[in-house]
């Protein structure tokens, strides 16, 4: 800071002052006198909304003079006035204003999006921005503001400025806006007629309100974003908050010329809200990802991948909605478009209703969007006739319709997918690909044709994805991450968790967490029944005391208690709960529990619902959904919040609701309060479950979480990779797709010259009758020798192994270009012998029964109290793709694997799980080239294993990366080292043997 503001520190005016500096000298405004020039019962500066409409529009201002005389300002400000209070500043500044006769005045010009016309470029350079100070307000009292823009003299933002030296912080600002700056008859504070935004703000932080309602006024974070956190950055000689008003790293201004007429022009907006409206005013990321994205996109053109990493809460619909307005504007350097078309995707069956209602809303111009609810066909359509904004699911784009289409090479797509995760590297994505690239062949050649195929897949020129989600997966960030310094992928653009739970947008879903832990004593009544010996049995017994209506009645005695008790009372009595079971069994015996428990004990204030797919039967009768409920499936999401569409209240409350994988995701509820968990949860899908908590809404300041199966440990592990950025390990080696190739090609069942035989046809594009039976002939030579195998354990693999290579080639073909054609003819051949392979037998279900078991005791006690919640800086870099195909362990190589270990961390007081051993399997299958696997079948394992753990034990080296305790223990540890590469040798041997 200079040397002037250090000396003026002290006083409270010191931000307020170097912001009308600073808005002065570096972003063009004028600075105007209150007592001259402000206009208290217009709410305007009259002198400058004459200026530039007699300066801008002076035919027009000449047919006012000549129709009104002298009245000819009166009638002006007079049908202002009106049309500000009627329609609101918002629409006055985009729509204009009209006077009889036929006399019409733009209050404001916004940039255009093309530069090819000088006039419209001249008239947004007309506009004229100002600032004034010490704003004496109100008509009823001396109330001031400290600081109000103006955009060609009307008002469309207020400021309190505090400084932080005198004791006096932004929460002050808010406080004073609240308290003393009532809106009832003050036209500058009145929602839409008066100023759009109004900022609370000190040195280092700001928030902001588009409604002032006194006490109930609610403050947004207006801040970049600190650390991962929440808060602003230091800025070098300046103030944190210098965004607001200074050019620097993070681009233009806020109140820049170019940056508030875009805020003005393309992102607020009038949002109903039932009976009440809300003006939205974009948060910081929200504008700052727009602005970034459109600013890269313009500089490099299309063709490129962005991943957008914003979390719940972060208001994704708006940004996708403002996304998709401005790409469709967006022009290069050269003046051209960059896109012609931008396409909003979700993989959501039904289109998502707020997302189509959101990015409509923003339409200025009829026909701009087009919302696809009906078939493909309109999609195919749309597509063809060059619709510049288009919304659809992804699940369109596989059908046959689109097939058809061709000839869009020429054309650019801005693909901006809603939810982008594992689903986007699939079909269906491919298939979108596709629709969008497809030209007509002129090469007759086989090789060729293969090569286009192949080529499809990869990055293409035309296309641009803009890929959002809360919770990327490893296959989400390097297919559309940005590459970093470090060489790995980043999202473009973060808004993280920690930061939308620090900024009060969402919840902390963990910091009220328990958990329980659930003892069982079985007798078992049939001695030696080999049916319940080994894992699938064990698992069978684990079902059967978990279903036992004595354990489920201990646990809904807990839930209903512990709602009773602690939950039911939040929300003024409005609060929800929701019970996640481990199967559609478990949900409906736990809804018969619930429902008895509260039954038994007068609980009528409380109801339950169930959610469960299809039908289930129990004790001989057969049950539905729909009919447990008593209403349809599609009216259960209405009928849990206890309100209808029209805003009116069911006569029927209903506080909990017990779900079997429905509405684990993409249910938004935020009167839910509590869940109690009843199943295993890891991973992304602990995250997306327990997000459901997470919605905030007046009066909702905690959550609770009763967990009977997991540990607090499990939960956070599960919610570090996303709590900040997610980050990547490593990238996946596509070598690894030669590896998945080379093992398939092990088994026998596969013949090269059958598959070359296979893409001749199937590439020929002609596929009639003839050509189907011919190719599922070849393909079924191949399921003959798969069905002469009578070890069931190689098929298995095969399977497993067959379906990993299908995935992982096409996820790595998305991201590089392989210019392999023989990985694609694999790949084709592949789709139809998995569909062709038989089904692999399913063993008959044990029915265990109280003849078989008893359970003679269970207890359920409580185990962990307290936050589950992770702190600054806790994360976990996710790992790369490098485990493929099923487990190929037997019991007792499973047993060894446990064994090695407990050695291990016995030994060394590590804490290695068996996930930490697995991880060695690519240096396993590195060594078990085709030379090391002739060497095991035709010696003994004496001669070879030296051979054997010299190869190994290299390729383990080769394979560790950041994995330096593992490491130095296999390098510093003889026997732990021997044991290591013995339990490798010996499933080798095996392997082999069994194939030769």
């Amino acid at each position: 800071m200079s040397t002037t503001h250090a000396t003026l520190a002290h006083k409270e005016k010191v931000v307020q002052n170097h912001l009308i500096s600073q808005l002065v000298t570096g972003q063009g405004y004028l600075h105007r006198d209150p007592k001259a020039d402000y206009d208290r019962a217009l709410a305007m500066d009259r002198a400058l909304v004459l200026r530039f409409l007699q300066t801008t529009q002076p035919e027009e201002w000449a047919k006012l003079v000549t129709h009104y005389a002298t009245t000819a300002e009166d009638t002006l400000f007079t049908q202002l006035t009106r049309a500000l209070k009627d329609r609101g500043l918002l629409d006055v500044l985009r729509s204009g204003l009209k006077i009889v006769p036929g006399i019409r005045f733009s209050l404001c010009f916004f940039r255009p999006a093309s530069g090819i016309e000088p006039k419209r470029i001249a008239e947004f350079e007309a506009n004229i921005l100002s600032v004034m100070d010490e704003v004496e307000y109100s008509q009823k009292h001396g109330g001031r503001l400290d600081v109000v823009l103006f955009l060609n003299g009307l008002p469309v933002a207020t400021i309190e400025a505090k400084n932080l030296l005198t004791g006096s912080t932004f929460r002050h600002a808010e406080r004073q806006y609240r308290t003393d700056r009532s809106p009832a008859g003050e036209p500058l504070l009145t929602f839409k007629r008066g100023a759009l935004v109004h900022f609370a703000l000190d040195e280092d932080n700001v928030s902001m309100t588009t409604r002032l309602q006194n006490g109930k006024t609610r403050f947004l974070p207006f801040n970049r974003g600190r650390d991962g956190g929440a808060g602003n950055p230091d800025v070098p000689g300046e103030f944190r908050i210098a965004y607001l008003y200074s050019d620097g790293p993070w681009g233009e201004a806020i109140f820049a010329r170019r940056v508030l007429l875009d805020i003005l022009g393309r992102f607020m907006h009038l949002e109903a809200n039932g009976k009440s409206e809300v003006m939205i005013f974009p948060r910081f990321q929200q504008l700052d990802a727009v602005r970034k994205l459109m600013a890269h996109a313009g500089d490099h053109g299309a063709g490129r991948n962005y991943l957008i990493q914003h979390s719940a809460g972060s208001g994704k619909s708006n940004t996708i909605a403002w996304l998709a307005h401005h790409a469709i504007n967006l022009h290069d350097a050269a003046d051209q478009p960059v896109f012609n078309t931008a396409i909003v995707v979700t993989d959501r069956v039904v289109l998502d209703r707020q997302l189509q209602g959101t990015v409509a809303q923003f339409e200025q111009t009829a026909g701009v969007v087009k919302k696809i609810d009906g078939t493909s066909r309109d999609l195919k359509e749309a597509i063809a006739k060059g619709a510049r904004i288009i919304i659809t699911t992804i699940q369109k784009f596989s059908t046959d319709h689109l097939k058809e289409l061709s000839g869009q090479g020429t054309r650019t797509f801005a693909l901006i997918i809603d939810e982008a995760h594992s689903s986007q590297s699939g079909k269906s994505a491919q298939a979108m690909t596709d629709a969008l690239t497809r030209e007509a062949t002129s090469s007759d050649d086989i090789e060729d044709i293969i090569a286009e195929y192949q080529k499809s897949r990869g990055p293409q020129a035309n296309i641009s994805f803009f890929a959002f989600t809360a919770t990327p997966r490893n296959v989400t960030l390097e297919r559309f991450g940005v590459e970093g310094p470090d060489g790995l992928p980043h999202p473009f653009h973060l808004y993280s968790m920690r930061q939308a739970i620090e900024e009060g947008f969402i919840l902390d879903v963990l910091q009220n967490y328990m958990t329980y832990r659930a003892y069982y004593q079985l007798e078992k009544a049939i001695e030696d029944d080999p049916e319940l010996n080994g894992r699938r049995g064990q698992r069978k017994v684990a079902r059967y005391a978990s279903l036992h209506p004595t354990a489920i009645g201990q646990k809904v005695e807990i839930i209903v208690e512990h709602f009773r008790r602690h939950v039911m009372g939040e929300l003024n009595g409005k609060a929800k709960a929701m019970i996640v079971t481990q199967s559609r069994e478990h949900a409906l015996r736990y809804f018969f529990g619930v429902r008895d428990y509260i039954a038994s004990n007068g609980y009528g204030d409380l109801k339950a619902l169930v959610a469960f797919s299809g039908d289930l039967k129990h004790n001989g009768e057969t049950y539905t959904e729909a009919e447990l409920n008593g209403f349809s499936e599609t009216e259960l999401p209405s009928r849990f919040d206890g309100v209808r569409p029209d805003g009116t209240p069911f006569p029927e409350q209903y506080q909990i609701l017990i779900v079997a994988e429905k509405y684990q995701t993409g249910f938004d509820q935020p009167k839910l309060c509590a869940m109690y968990l009843d199943r295993k949860l890891a991973g992304l899908q602990a995250v997306q479950t327990l997000s459901r908590l997470n919605r905030t809404m007046a009066g909702k300041e905690r959550t609770f979480i009763l967990d009977f199966q997991n540990s607090i440990e499990d939960i956070q592990n599960a919610f570090r990779p996303y709590y900040e950025q997610t980050a990547l390990e490593a990238i996946s080696d596509p070598n690894q797709v030669y590896d998945l190739e080379g093992r398939l090609m092990k088994f026998g069942y596969l013949d090269k010259n059958e598959i070359e035989r296979f893409a001749v046809t199937f590439y020929s594009g002609r596929l009639d009758g003839s050509d189907r039976a011919q190719l599922e002939g070849l393909v079924r030579q191949a399921v003959g020798r798969f069905e002469a195998d009578e070890d069931e354990g190689r098929q298995e693999e095969f399977r497993q192994l067959l379906k990993s290579f299908m995935r992982f080639y096409s996820f790595i073909a998305q991201v590089i270009r392989l210019e392999d054609t023989g990985l694609e003819k694999l790949y084709s051949y592949g789709a139809w012998l998995a569909r062709l392979l038989p089904s692999r037998e399913v063993p008959p279900d044990i029915e265990i029964t109280e003849d078989m078991l008893r359970l003679q005791a269970f207890k359920v006690e409580q185990k962990e109290v307290g936050s589950a919640g992770l702190s600054p800086g806790d994360h976990a870099a996710l790992k790369a793709i490098n485990e493929f195909g099923a487990k190929p362990y037997t019991e007792d190589e499973q047993k060894e694997l446990s064994e090695i270990v407990k050695a291990f961390n016995d030994r060394h007081g590590t804490a290695f799980t068996e996930a930490d051993i697995v991880r060695h399997e690519p240096s396993y299958q590195a060594t078990m080239d085709e030379e090391m696997t002739e060497m095991l079948k035709n010696n003994s394992a004496d001669v070879v294993y030296t051979a054997f753990s010299q190869a190994f034990f290299q390729s383990v080296v080769r394979g560790y990366q950041r994995d330096t305790e593992m490491r130095d223990i296999v390098l510093t540890d003889p026997e732990a080292r021997d044991q290591l590469i013995r339990f490798f040798f010996n499933r080798a041997m095996r392997e082999v043997r069994k194939s030769a």
